[in-house]
């Protein structure tokens, strides 16, 4: 297949005018050599082609929880994100209990296993799990349902690698608690350490940084604030050189504050999630987080206290407020949605780039208003959209 006439994203992360060419479901080279293979041709004109997005951090769409524990739940959720654009996903769970834990666990290493073998074919591909909690500060459980909190736990770490076929790719975890510097340094090589609902100041921030941890959960969001004499978190992710990741919704973080991480940590350390909740793709009302009431007013998601739970607004929304609303570069943007998320989670080398034999995931978005004008998944376009 041939792809052509779109303002292709590369990986010098610029935009080049440019045709992609496709087979068997991988990026080829250009020419792609046998003339027979750039008869079926999609018109990408007035569109930009961009990497499929990778989301690290979400929790549910479309009525569905990770936490709800089922494949089909998975599979709903999966669905839902390619079609808009999120091609790799890494769902995080909650606060809960070890049953509901293990049982997200279990459901994630059968959907994975099936969609290996080819079923769930237009999915996002399930790449690992975020585990967010039960290791996080009651003080800063935002809405993380404080009852579940606990101690870093390595039987239950342990537990949930095995039950999940080693896919637990990143761990949340408050550095002030008793343990925290030790489990860090005991697992930081088998999953992502990140510091997150967190009461921990600056120095015991960097002594978890020092220790092995490499990432922060959405920053600003659950920490101490930054402050001149009290740095914080942020002040000492900033120093060690981490990855921190950010909501682009809007809501939780004004757009001042994400223009000035990204001068802070640089672009190559930001991460945009969307940190979206089962609301995410549906109508306002009640719904559920961690066990919680949640109500949803516009793109405010709530507790019943107030305190902001989630959001609900998937990863591609994130992308286009980040670069319409907040004035971020889209170049920057697809960079932080695409890239950087994939390399922090050991996937750059299938995903995250139009790059010669990765895999064929790439999303158009009109050039005009970055809306999603095709998906394709390991390069058969997903909409139905008559451009052919």
């Amino acid at each position: 297949m041939r792809i052509r006439g779109a303002a292709v994203y590369t990986e010098k992360g610029v935009f080049e005018e440019k045709d992609i060419y496709v087979r068997e479901g991988i990026f080829a080279a250009e020419p792609i050599g046998n003339a027979a293979e750039c008869e079926e041709e999609y018109d990408a004109g007035g569109c930009y082609a961009v990497p499929g997005f990778t989301d690290i951090h979400f929790h549910g769409c479309m009525g569905k929880d990770f936490c709800d524990g089922t494949v089909e739940a998975i599979e709903t959720m999966a669905a839902y994100q390619a079609r808009i654009g999120v091609t790799c996903i890494v769902p995080a769970t909650m606060t809960m209990d070890e049953d509901t834990l293990f049982a997200t666990a279990l459901a994630a290493a059968e959907f994975q296993r099936r969609q290996t073998m080819g079923e769930f074919a237009e999915t996002a591909a399930l790449c690992g799990i975020h585990m967010e909690g039960p290791f996080v500060s009651k003080e800063k459980a935002g809405a993380q349902n404080p009852k579940f909190v606990k101690l870093p736990d390595q039987r239950l770490y342990e537990a949930m690698q095995e039950k999940s076929g080693d896919m637990v790719k990143l761990v949340a975890i408050a550095p002030e608690l008793s343990g925290a510097e030790a489990f860090i340094r005991q697992n930081h090589e088998k999953s992502v350490m990140s510091v997150a609902h967190t009461t921990a100041d600056y120095d015991t921030a960097k002594k978890a940084f020092d220790a092995g941890a490499t990432h922060v959960t959405h920053l600003y969001n659950a920490m101490p604030g930054l402050s001149h004499r009290q740095p914080g978190v942020i002040g000492a992710a900033a120093d060690a050189g981490v990855e921190a990741e950010l909501i682009c919704d809007g809501i939780h973080v004004h757009p001042s504050a994400v223009r000035m991480a990204l001068k802070l940590f640089g672009e190559d350390r930001v991460i945009f999630i969307s940190d979206s909740m089962m609301a995410t793709g549906l109508a306002e009302g009640n719904y559920s987080l961690g066990g919680q009431p949640v109500t949803v007013s516009g793109k405010l998601a709530t507790l019943k206290d107030g305190t902001i739970a989630g959001s609900v607004s998937n990863l591609t929304d994130c992308v286009r407020c980040a670069v319409l609303e907040m004035g971020i570069p889209l170049t920057i943007a697809v960079k932080c949605a695409a890239e950087n998320p994939t390399k922090c989670v050991g996937i750059y080398d299938k995903y995250g780039s139009i790059t010669q034999g990765k895999v064929a995931n790439l999303v158009l978005l009109d050039k005009k208003d970055l809306s999603v004008r095709q998906v394709f998944l390991q390069g058969k376009p997903l909409l139905q959209d008559g451009r052919k």
